[in-house]
């Protein structure tokens, strides 16, 4: 698998920066500034771009941080969607409500704190993505919880699949095994077509067949 040359990730960051958003501004101070990992606006304009070309209506988010791809996924979904925000942290928590606030789209996110597979978990009913970023060493299990709580012609996405690419490497640390579990579970899924996309540090894309 070729990594995305360093060149070009810099130059596609920039095209995709947004303006004229000052919450979304922000929360990108605010990631620099406590170097906090969000998915950045090439990520989050695709969340966007496959929610609404989906129709998804309910989205789950594991691994929400401070609620950055929550408002991608909130504003796809219009006023009649739903999404859940699920992560570890309270103070992600009300850092994410208070933006999701300011953005005037709090109305239609549940922040919950916690583990998110546990979240995930205990929220009934389908949804039509299930997105995942939560620690890599837990994609393995989080893969097994998602995959039947996603509708049939729903996605699931999944973010650091290249992993700087370490994943390609057949040994390495928990996260680095945890990521390549996953793929191979996916991937080897007949209930799913899965597919990669090298936007950012690699998004996988999963559509579940029945």
């Amino acid at each position: 698998m070729k990594v995305i040359r360093e060149d070009v990730a810099t130059w596609l960051k920039e095209l995709a920066a947004v303006e004229n958003d000052p919450v979304l501004e922000a929360m990108h101070l605010e990631a620099a500034e406590r170097k906090f990992p969000i998915v950045g606006p090439e990520v989050g304009r695709l969340l966007f771009q496959l929610a609404s070309v989906s129709g998804a209506k309910r989205v789950f988010e594991m691994g929400s941080g401070f609620g950055y791809s929550t408002l991608w996924f909130a504003r796809a979904v219009g006023p009649d969607g739903h999404v859940y925000h699920a992560d570890g942290s309270e103070e992600n928590a009300r850092r994410a409500r208070d933006y999701l606030s300011r953005a005037g789209v709090l109305g239609r996110v549940t922040v919950q704190v916690g583990d998110a597979r546990d979240l995930l978990r205990d929220t009934p009913g389908e949804f039509d993505i299930v997105f995942m970023d939560i620690d890599k060493d837990q994609y393995p299990d989080g893969y097994e919880i998602l995959r039947e709580r996603v509708k049939v012609g729903g996605l699931v996405i999944v973010d650091n699949l290249i992993w700087s690419g370490r994943v390609a490497a057949g040994e390495g640390d928990p996260a680095t095994l945890g990521v390549r579990r996953y793929l191979e579970l996916m991937w080897k899924d007949p209930s799913f077509l899965s597919s990669l996309m090298p936007v950012r540090d690699g998004v996988g894309v999963s559509l579940r067949l029945r």
